[in-house]
């Protein structure tokens, strides 16, 4: 962002008085002054120096200002402009106006109110280098995305618009830790490789591991590697999470269902920055940069003494928030449209109409399994579609009742819910072990710990 201490202002008149007049009450350690008497000479200042702000005068030799005020927007497009003149007429202030010009002063007028508007027409500056910066950082992002992966980040709420300007600062600073927050199927992953691929790391690998799947005779030789006969089985030398990754990101998904005592061996090694192969007493140092993901509430966990405040603050540098889509739902025509044209492509379709009754129904509905839900209703529906029209059949949307349209119901053979599928997975487990929540967790492959938090999360009593 712009600050007061290098604002450029080219003043453009060709009147030396006015020029000298102007110049000389802005003579300040805050502004850098350019002064031209001919629009062709204020061009070639323009051509060479990044102005902020242009003074133009109305009455001009080679063009008249509002030529020149014409000129400006369609070439320098981000210099805003103040429009003066030797006599007041309204046709030339309305005009001038329309052409975007942010004031016009008639001489003769007061310094300190051109000092005044210079001040407000600043803060227009920054609010427009802002946008450009997100926009500069959206169009990477989905040029970066869409070469390396063939999809993008999609979206223009509010909350999207500064999810990619976060992304495109974080991943400037190569070696900071990031936690990436947000409820199932956000796109938590998506943002990883975002910044990832955004850094200058990105020639390197972009490691993905998901931490509730490791079980705790794996961790060791999984992050750190092993060394060939460390333990029976062990026939080759393997190398670790942490060694593959070396120069690049390690994105450790779930991190919340990490168990407590396999949390103290990872923070000691984010610690230390070395890690020591199994069966081995040599110390290997790696570069690393650490992403992780959760859609759970790590300092309440810690609370709970479910996870290390220590891990916590460790992993934390930065942490990116994801709202889930009911609360952007301005994104959900867009990522519509976006899915329809991704499947299109890759199923060689010809779909080009969405029924506008489909855009009504997916605003109302709450989606509990967010981006990831839609995205596998779109790829359904395009599947099922045989002409060049979606519309309600194709999401199975026609027996839901009006009354009902916040809470879209799957037919029973077909349920996407992720998180209505884990409860009912969890449910089944309990009702299998008799309530033993041991059991429980060794039917469902997960800690105890993690059961737990699960259970909780689903308000599941017996």
């Amino acid at each position: 962002m712009i600050s007061v201490s290098n604002l450029r202002i080219l003043i453009l008149d060709d009147e030396q008085l006015v020029r000298d007049e102007l110049s000389e009450f802005l003579i300040d350690p805050n502004f850098q002054i350019f002064k031209a008497s001919t629009p062709s000479q204020a061009f070639e200042i323009m051509d060479r120096n990044e102005i902020h702000i242009a003074i133009v005068d109305v009455n001009l030799p080679e063009m008249n200002g509002l030529e020149v005020l014409e000129k400006i927007k369609k070439d320098y497009s981000d210099i805003e402009v103040i429009m003066i003149s030797g006599y007041s007429e309204m046709d030339s202030v309305i005009h001038s106006m329309r052409l975007g010009a942010s004031d016009f002063f008639t001489k003769p007028f007061r310094l300190r109110d051109v000092e005044h508007s210079i001040e407000r027409t600043k803060k227009f500056v920054n609010l427009n280098k802002s946008l450009q910066e997100v926009k500069r950082n959206y169009s990477i992002i989905s040029k970066e995305f869409y070469e390396a992966m063939g999809y993008e980040i999609v979206g223009e709420s509010r909350h999207m618009k500064n999810l990619i300007s976060l992304i495109g600062k974080v991943a400037k600073t190569e070696n900071t830790s990031v936690l990436i927050t947000g409820e199932s199927g956000t796109g938590k992953e998506l943002v990883a490789r975002a910044i990832h691929y955004l850094s200058s790391r990105k020639e390197n690998c972009f490691y993905a591991v998901n931490c509730s799947a490791i079980p705790e005779t794996l961790f060791e030789s999984e992050f750190f590697g092993h060394t060939k006969g460390a333990f029976t089985g062990a026939s080759d030398t393997k190398t670790g999470w942490f060694e593959a990754a070396n120069k690049g990101t390690l994105f450790l998904d779930e991190i919340g269902d990490m168990q407590l005592n396999l949390q103290t061996k990872f923070l000691r090694v984010l610690e230390d920055r070395k890690i020591r192969k199994v069966g081995s007493n040599i110390e290997i140092p790696f570069d690393t940069r650490i992403i992780a993901a959760t859609n759970q509430n790590l300092v309440d966990q810690s609370k709970e003494k479910g996870f290390r405040l220590d891990l916590y603050h460790r992993i934390s540098s930065f942490v990116i928030h994801l709202e889930p889509l009911r609360k952007r739902k301005e994104d959900i025509p867009l990522l519509l449209d976006y899915f329809v044209k991704y499947f299109n492509r890759i199923m060689a379709k010809n779909i080009n109409e969405i029924d506008e009754a489909v855009v009504r129904k997916l605003l109302a509905y709450e989606f509990p399994g967010n981006v990831r839900e839609l995205k596998n209703m779109v790829e359904r529906a395009v599947i099922i579609c045989d002409t060049n029209k979606l519309n309600l059949s194709h999401f199975q949307m026609s027996q839901v009742r009006e009354e009902e349209s916040n809470h879209y119901h799957y037919p029973s053979e077909e349920i996407l819910d992720l998180e209505l599928v884990e409860k009912n997975c969890i449910i089944k487990a309990l009702e299998k072990s008799n309530y033993n929540k041991s059991k429980a967790a060794d039917l469902l492959n997960i800690t105890w710990q993690s059961l737990d938090r699960r259970i909780k999360k689903h308000k599941i009593e017996k």
